[in-house]
């Protein structure tokens, strides 16, 4: 075969360059990864196209130079650079992730790959060095895990809260039942005693002090851990979410759930808490008259909607870049541990609205997915 004829299965419409060459080539059109030669010196001498963009030099800028500038401070003064290269003329090669310098000065946490180039003979030649930008493969990583922590710490917190909220419905509930009791109790023999009928009014003080505790006693409870979602599930939560935000707030609020049939308990409790979130929205800033809650369930996906209203917010208030409010990011929070998307629509005096949707494989988990 002629030195420039194409071997079995390279590309007939380079048949007048060189394999060298192609090579060459194929190295240049690369730009994702740094891909240079460093002489048995430490020295670069070759520089591609992805190491100009990943590391910010030029050619005429770096080759020459030792590729120690690429280190940071600190693995320079540890002798990272010389150690390296020491390993791959050792073992053939070295694989090592950690911060690297860009021109500019910049960090970016890269993998690096050393392989010493040998002759025919044995003899070190030099190395071939391959470096690829991870940061944001890291950044991503490191959000997905506190992602992960995050929901695990709503779930702790969801936990305590129930046990907490049980504590003061099982407890502090009945020792004010029992109080009660006593008060009554009390009421009872004064009316047999004479000349105690001024005390009597102040028994039935007491008694209305006793009720008033426990009413507040349960809401407090309630909004801890609502008892009817663990006993009648996901609608008659809602139902008594709503009715006790009317009652509290004097606002016209109603919940419509087409079907909350296989919601999960983990599932079921996020949108609770969206919903309840949205309702602090809205007595917080809405000002507003009437506000729905509506649940649906189509096509496999669920969507829910929190309409008011009330004064509306300007569109970059609403908007995921404009947002400040953390009662926002808190549901946004909640409905992407549930895979699903959440909008949101504004504008002044046109009342707020949320719209979420999540795809019901989600939403049958006791835990998040």
């Amino acid at each position: 075969m002629a030195p420039h004829d194409s071997p079995s299965g390279a590309n007939p419409s380079l048949p007048d360059i060189a394999i060298e060459d192609r090579y060459q080539l194929l190295i240049e059109a690369v730009r994702d990864y740094a891909i240079f030669m460093i002489d048995t010196n430490g020295l670069v001498a070759s520089w591609n196209s992805g190491a100009q963009r990943i590391k910010g030099y030029s050619p005429e800028e770096i080759i020459g130079k030792h590729f120690g500038v690429f280190y940071t401070s600190d693995d320079i003064a540890a002798g990272k650079p010389a150690r390296e290269l020491h390993t791959a003329a050792a073992t053939g090669r070295i694989e090592d992730e950690g911060w690297r310098v860009r021109r500019d000065g910049s960090r970016f946490w890269a993998n690096v790959v050393i392989t010493a180039v040998r002759d025919a003979s044995g003899s070190l030649l030099g190395f071939a060095k391959v470096t690829r930008d991870m940061t944001e493969r890291m950044r991503l990583a490191a959000l997905e895990h506190a992602s992960e922590v995050s929901t695990q710490m709503q779930i702790a917190r969801e936990n305590e809260q129930k046990r907490i909220a049980r504590e003061l419905h099982d407890d502090l509930g009945q020792q004010l039942t029992a109080l009660k009791m006593s008060v009554a109790l009390l009421e009872a023999r004064l009316q047999t005693v004479a000349g105690s009928s001024e005390l009597l009014p102040q028994t039935r003080e007491l008694q209305a002090q006793v009720d008033a505790m426990t009413a507040a006693l349960r809401r407090i409870s309630a909004n801890l851990r609502p008892p009817l979602l663990d006993d009648l599930g996901l609608s008659a939560a809602l139902d008594w979410l709503t009715d006790d935000f009317s009652k509290r707030y004097g606002v016209e609020a109603c919940a419509d759930v087409s079907d909350d049939s296989g919601i999960g308990e983990f599932a079921a409790l996020t949108i609770f808490r969206i919903v309840q979130e949205a309702l602090t929205n809205v007595a917080r800033h809405a000002q507003a008259k009437t506000v729905s809650v509506r649940l649906t369930r189509a096509n496999r996906i669920c969507e829910l909607e929190i309409v008011d209203d009330g004064t509306g917010a300007p569109a970059a208030a609403a908007a995921p870049a404009g947002r400040k409010s953390f009662g926002l990011l808190g549901m946004r929070e909640r409905v992407r541990q549930l895979h699903g998307t959440i909008e949101f629509h504004s504008a002044p005096g046109a009342g707020f609205r949320v719209h979420i949707r999540v795809p019901e494989r989600y939403l049958t988990s006791a835990e998040p997915g």
